[in-house]
């Protein structure tokens, strides 16, 4: 495996510490100082990625991740969260909502004194608004618009 050497400037061991000391902020971002900290080579005291991991009580892989992370992207990069990679579109949105607010608003079906969610999916898929939905998705979006 390939070791990922972290040496930090003196300004950015002091904002490190200085960002420890505080306090003031979430717990991941301090354990990932903390791990820097503990991880650079300028310091003078070489630890192994499993002396850091125990100490800090972490895993192993957090250690090794973290350091890729300050080698490849900077400091910011490795103190921060990565932003979602899975972002999916709503399956209903503008015109198939408003066909769906027309549905709940009308009268319910022969036979039924309500809609239920079922029955607006199945109306939906229907009359070709969406090409396939579930009752949950039906739920999530009426929810959305109280």
């Amino acid at each position: 495996m390939e070791k990922y050497i972290v040496k930090l400037a003196i300004d950015e061991r002091e904002s490190l510490l200085s960002l420890i000391m505080k306090g003031k902020t979430a717990a991941r971002k301090l354990t990932h100082a903390r791990i820097l900290l503990e991880a650079d080579e300028n310091s003078g005291n070489q630890k192994t990625d499993g002396e850091i991991a125990e100490s800090l009580y972490v895993s192993e892989k957090t250690v090794q991740r973290v350091r890729k992370e300050c080698v490849e992207n900077g400091i910011e990069s490795a103190l921060e969260r990565k932003a979602h990679s899975r972002n999916k579109p709503r399956k209903i949105q503008g015109e198939e909502e408003a066909r769906l607010v027309a549905l709940c608003c009308s009268k319910p079906p022969e036979g039924r004194c309500r809609w239920t969610l079922k029955l607006l999916a199945d109306t939906l898929v229907m009359l070709e608004i969406v090409e396939n939905i579930s009752p949950q998705t039906i739920l999530n979006t009426l929810k959305k618009m109280n």
